[in-house]
């Protein structure tokens, strides 16, 4: 009875290489709900059980932005050097050549230009996939590039932040981007032009202290972690305990940090309605 026994002992199978399920077939919640994962991305993959808002990229929210998905990307060839020759764990000039193959991105941000119901705007759009969304030089320029052309174009900007924070691999020169992207929101705002700072999960570290936090309107997606340092630094300094749930969207709305949450099947008329107030033009809909 061969048939259904196992001949030789010590046989392993990687966990990639089992057939029980297909990948990608289900999606499993934290809270334990499952979901078909086809049904997920109809539902802009936010889980119809319980509203949980998984993590997704650059790539589906210019589908959910732009009229039937069109767009053209800004400055797409833009990749990160390695000017300090910083290494760690590997050298950072390798670890950049190996997640751009892996994830078939430049780096941590694409912008693109496009009509969002009829009427032309930026989006920059970061992916965490990309070291952890980690704040670069290349971000940093890619925001200024789109802030030049917003304002050449009379465009209005959106920026959706998804990120661990400033990248440590090229140290003092990631903190510059601070700075660099504030001082040009600043002319945005001098040319009077929208500009709409979606959080999503996670928005941290550098990013929330600087561009993520001057939209002229400020807004996140349900439940998206939102916060400076992480919790137990927090505790550590202070040398408190901390509220439940301190750095979750809705606790950082209830403390003035944030002007609205919206569920991500909504992103859409939201932002241009914000988008329409501010100018103060007809509302579309």
């Amino acid at each position: 009875m061969a048939w259904f026994k196992r001949k030789k002992k010590g046989i392993q199978t990687a966990t990639e290489d089992k057939k029980d399920v297909p990948k990608g077939l289900w999606y499993k919640t934290p809270t334990g709900k499952v979901i078909d994962s086809d049904q997920l991305a109809k539902n802009y993959y936010v889980s119809p059980e319980d509203g949980y808002h998984v993590r997704i990229g650059s790539k589906e929210y210019f589908e959910i932005l732009f009229d039937d998905g069109n767009f053209k990307e800004l400055y797409k060839n833009l990749a990160s050097k390695d000017p300090l020759n910083f290494e760690d764990t590997k050298k950072y000039s390798v670890r950049i050549k190996e997640v751009q193959k892996k994830t078939g991105l430049k780096d941590a941000i694409r912008t693109a230009v496009g009509e969002s119901k009829g009427k032309k705007i930026i989006v920059c759009a970061m992916d965490f996939k990309f070291i952890g969304g980690s704040m670069g030089s290349v971000v940093g320029e890619k925001i200024a590039r789109s802030v030049d052309y917003a304002i050449r174009n009379k465009l209005p900007l959106v920026i959706i932040s998804k990120s661990g924070g400033a990248r440590m691999m090229e140290a003092g020169l990631s903190l510059m981007q601070l700075a660099k992207t504030s001082a040009k929101l600043g002319q945005l705002a001098k040319a009077k032009l929208p500009y709409i700072s979606l959080c999503t999960d996670p928005t941290t570290g550098g990013t929330t202290a600087s561009f993520a936090m001057l939209g002229d309107i400020n807004i996140s997606e349900p439940g998206a972690l939102i916060g400076f340092a992480e919790a137990r630094v927090v505790r550590d300094t202070t040398g408190k305990d901390l509220p439940e749930g301190f750095q979750t969207a809705e606790f950082v709305k209830e403390h003035g940090f944030l002007d609205f949450i919206t569920e991500r099947k909504h992103l859409k008329d939201k932002i241009n309605l914000y988008i329409d107030l501010i100018q103060n033009q007809k509302v579309r809909k």
